[in-house]
């Protein structure tokens, strides 16, 4: 007999014999079956328990973890195939989770609770597997909600049975798992006063108030408070209902404005409606536009009502403010709904497509996919698998739909996306509509001549006529004189949100004669102040959010329980303030979320973004915003570093520039480091006078060891910049700091510094230091310092016209770039075979080598050498005579060189502008 005790310190006993493991990762593999409800895929299990390995190093753990669970349950108690691994219960093998939650099924809950001897994995943890983390902390959450509903269901029976004394310890308990749920502090109150205990009553009802106003800024409610009323005169008489853990009651109900007719917009649906039904073999955008509060989003969810009912299938992604640094954001949401609805989809989409998407959505992929290697195009790769995904989401027998709310909000790395496949909609029949507000200062206005390409439309909405706004009110209050109508054109000018308002306003009991507030927030307040006030808590919970949002993270947020939070948003939902979707809850517009916000005090909205930091599961850029409105800087400074490498791992360098600022104003430990990231970044960018003030800010904070590697830095900055006595005088400060024993450091220095001397006249200079260069890197063995060497001395050959020579080396090189993923490697080698293949007269192989340069440094994110390509392939173009490509690529070379090096700012001054050796660049 096998039992596996995982409530409180996990343990297994075998035969009644303790069974001892060599490594935990058994005992959480152990764990992770013995709750799952199907077999678990291996690559899943690998990943789950071995992220910072590679797919194949993973597996192999896996297989010796196996080894050792099977020996220590017996073989019969594991079924494991090549895919899949499962825990196979049996009379022989008990685990302690599914007792309880029999024992609660067949009511006998007294037993179920002595059982549960503590939190599930109690002191367990895996610091290296911080997704098993999460599912452990999941899992004991969810259990210790149970518990609590079987102690509150023990104690009502027993306090309706009139043995308050034994209720109590169940309350007790009940309290100690939850210090937060209110109806438990409500029955340990009411329960010591029935039992004679009023000072201990009273004690506890104090106990309530400070933890309440500690944790959530809040008072307790009006019921809590009536109690201890009761209890302080002596007035309390025994209950007449036994406590549960649901609140005390539901909220009075009351008539509430169902959502206002769709009127005035007809012209405008039918227009949108007739792109759609264009649509044959090629996609179409359409984009409604107008000011805030205007009807955008309602003209475009009606369209799509109907055009589900025809049978198209529709991906829907909402933009926010708060998340304009958030990469990819909105699709992301778009694509997890999509799939929670409905994953058949996915098995049309092919696996490496699959594999590049998992890295923004892994729930994508039952099992870890193997990525391809970094290589040529691999943004582009990355960019054409998400926009296939997309597609592939929205496929169907008529044309699917593919929409952007508040697109004026998007973030850098969703609109570069969106720019990429809206050029590319041919071959898709789906239709991609956009709101956004006008006026149009965000990029996203960039995407309006793809209207035009696409056959698509632009719509700018104006606002509602008197006869549209004397029909919404026919609609609200039939009995109200039509001359009101005039009234509500006057005051609200026809604006869409504030006539709506009006009109729930004058709906849920105002008088004629207008006794309303004036303006939409006074409006909306006048709705807020008839919530109650755990509705109200809930909403404030989810403002702070600063999206939509779910029941479980809600909850959690806000502190209420399971049943009031459900209690509250049914409420919240009925008075129109939140609108529930097919799998969260949003509010019904962002004016509202903005209101509440604001109206929330400062100090609760830091505990509530505290409280969000730990129940959101989502990117470390959300928990970072919610660390930083909580005032914990430190943590947020971290987790700020955690995005950006999150968005580096997606190539929304924007983002990750962004992420790394926040960190840095927050006072993060190690400035120098990030100053160091932050210089990286804006080189790439081409924004070279930020880039030198960075890394000059990480050398002045650096440490010894650092310095080194921010001075070779400064080098190649300099150098890119034609600033040859510069960049020598940095590339020769790394070298004397660098210590002997780091032979590939000194080789990677010696080669910058002699392809310095090489571009200042120094050709001896240059051949002698890129000899040793490659001496350094043939003791170290390190195969990037290996590639560099030789594609210096490749490039070398070629100005000298020892092609055979250069050839050899640029091989090499390119080849041991190759090997290691080392990218801009590649694009060096690639570039300087292509210009020793110009020397040779071999156009055509240079032309398309060059090709291949230019596609990885563009995915690289390279400007300058990106416009140095764009140069180079414009002299190849014009020697094979293609005068057009020529000048299409020397038009875009002429304008990232235009831009790179320039001052990045308003004030320039003629000395800044940019040097001519910036334009100069051909080789590297």
């Amino acid at each position: 007999m096998i039992e596996v005790s995982l409530l409180g310190p996990p343990r297994v006993e075998r035969a009644g014999t303790l069974v001892g493991f060599d490594t935990r990762k058994a005992v959480a593999l152990l764990a992770h079956l013995a709750l799952a409800d199907r077999p678990r895929p291996r690559d899943a299990l690998a990943d789950l328990l071995w992220p910072d390995n590679d797919i194949e190093h993973a597996r192999g753990a896996l297989r010796r973890t196996l080894s050792t669970l099977r020996a220590a349950i017996g073989p019969e108690s594991l079924e494991t195939t090549r895919d899949h691994v499962r825990l196979i219960k049996s009379q022989d093998l008990s685990v302690d989770v599914d007792r309880f939650r029999a024992l609660v099924a067949e009511g006998d809950l007294d037993t179920a609770v002595d059982l549960f001897r503590g939190d599930f994995l109690e002191g367990f943890g895996l610091r290296d597997a911080p997704d098993f983390e999460d599912w452990a902390r999941n899992q004991a959450d969810s259990l210790r909600r149970e518990l609590t509903s079987v102690l509150a269901r023990l104690a009502a029976g027993l306090e309706e049975a009139g043995s308050e004394e034994a209720a109590l310890v169940h309350v007790r308990r009940w309290l100690s798992l939850d210090p937060l749920h209110e109806p438990a502090h409500r029955a340990l109150i009411r329960l010591y006063a029935l039992t004679g205990d009023r000072a201990a009553a009273l004690l506890q009802y104090r106990q309530c108030v400070r933890t309440l106003s500690r944790e959530l800024g809040v008072s307790p409610l009006p019921e809590t408070t009536e109690l201890y009323e009761a209890v302080n005169t002596g007035t309390l008489v025994a209950a007449g209902a036994p406590p549960t853990a649901e609140a005390d009651g539901a909220p009075e109900r009351e008539t509430e404005p169902t959502q206002t007719p769709f009127v005035g917009r007809n012209d405008d649906v039918r227009a949108v409606r007739a792109v759609y039904d264009a649509i044959d073999r090629d996609g179409r955008l359409a984009v409604v536009e107008g000011e805030v509060g205007i009807g955008k989003t309602r003209l475009v969810e009606e369209l799509l009502v109907d055009l589900r009912k025809n049978g198209a299938v529709v991906l829907v992604g909402r933009a926010y403010e708060d998340e304009a640094a958030l990469a990819y954001a909105p699709l992301v949401d778009a694509l997890r709904t999509r799939l929670r609805d409905d994953a058949r989809w996915v098995n049309d989409v092919p696996d490496r497509t699959i594999a590049e998407v998992s890295r923004l959505l892994p729930e994508i992929a039952d099992a870890r996919p193997e990525r391809q290697a970094e290589g040529p195009g691999a943004e582009a790769r990355f960019l054409a698998a998400v926009w296939d995904t997309l597609a592939a989401a929205v496929s169907g027998p008529v044309p699917g739909v593919i929409h952007i709310d508040n697109a004026h909000w998007l973030d850098e790395a969703s609109l570069a996306l969106l720019r990429y496949g809206l050029r590319r909609l041919a071959g898709r029949p789906l239709l991609v509509t956009l709101t956004w507000r006008t006026p149009a200062v965000h990029p996203i206005g960039s995407v309006v001549p793809e209207v035009a390409r696409s056959g698509g439309a632009v719509r700018r909405l104006g606002r509602l006529d008197q006869d549209a706004i004397g029909e919404l009110l026919a609609s609200a209050r039939p009995s109200a004189d039509p001359k009101l109508a005039r009234r509500l054109y006057d005051e609200t000018e026809g604006v869409p949100l504030l006539v709506v308002e009006y009109l729930n306003a004058l709906t849920i009991g105002a008088e004629e004669n207008w006794p309303v507030p004036t303006g939409v927030n006074d409006l909306l307040r006048a709705r807020l102040d008839r919530i109650s006030d755990t509705a109200g808590q809930i909403l404030a919970a989810a403002a702070v959010l600063g999206r939509s949002f779910d029941v479980d993270t809600v909850r959690a947020v806000s502190g209420r329980t399971d049943e009031e939070t459900v209690a509250s948003l049914e409420e919240l939902v009925r008075r129109g303030l939140v609108r529930e979707g097919a799998l969260d809850y949003d509010f019904v517009h962002d004016q509202l979320r903005r209101l509440v916000s604001d109206d929330t005090g400062l100090a609760r909205r830091r505990l509530l973004h505290a409280r969000a930091a730990r129940a959101v599961h989502g990117p470390a850029a959300v928990v970072a915003r919610h660390l930083q409105l909580a005032g914990r800087d430190q943590e947020a400074a971290q987790a700020y570093v955690a995005a950006a490498d999150q968005a580096g791992k997606v190539y929304a360098n924007a983002e990750a520039l962004e992420h790394l600022h926040a960190a840095l104003a927050l006072g993060h430990d190690n400035p120098s480091t990030l100053h160091a990231s932050i210089g990286d970044l804006e080189m790439l960018a081409g924004d070279y006078d930020a880039a030198v003030r960075s890394y000059e800010s990480a050398a002045a904070d650096a440490s010894t060891a650092d310095l080194p590697g921010i001075e070779h830095r400064l080098g190649r900055l300099r150098h890119r910049r034609g600033e040859w006595a510069l960049a020598e005088a940095h590339f020769r400060a790394a070298l004397e700091t660098l210590p002997p024993d780091q032979p590939a450091e000194h080789a990677r220095v010696t080669a910058d510094l002699s392809l310095t001397r090489h571009d200042a006249g120094d050709t001896a200079g240059a051949t002698e230091l890129a000899r040793q260069a490659l001496a350094f890197a043939t003791e170290s063995g390190d195969r990037r310092a290996l590639g560099q060497a030789h594609n210096m001395l490749g490039m070398l050959a070629t100005a000298d016209g020892r092609l055979d020579d250069a050839f050899r080396h640029l091989t090499t090189g390119r080849t041991l770039a190759e090997q290691i993923g080392d990218l801009p490697g590649r694009v060096a080698a690639l570039n300087n075979l292509a210009l020793a293949h110009r020397a040779r007269g071999e156009l055509q192989p240079a032309l398309e080598l060059a090709g291949i340069a230019l596609a990885l440094c563009a995915q690289e994110g390279d400007r300058h050498r990106e416009a140095a390509l764009h140069n180079n392939l414009a002299d190849l173009h014009h020697a094979l005579g293609h005068p057009d490509e020529s000048m299409r690529h020397l038009k875009a070379a002429v304008a990232i060189f235009a831009d790179v090096g320039a001052p990045h700012g308003t004030d320039i001054d003629a000395a800044d502008e940019p040097r001519p050796e910036v334009w100069k660049l051909v080789r590297w």
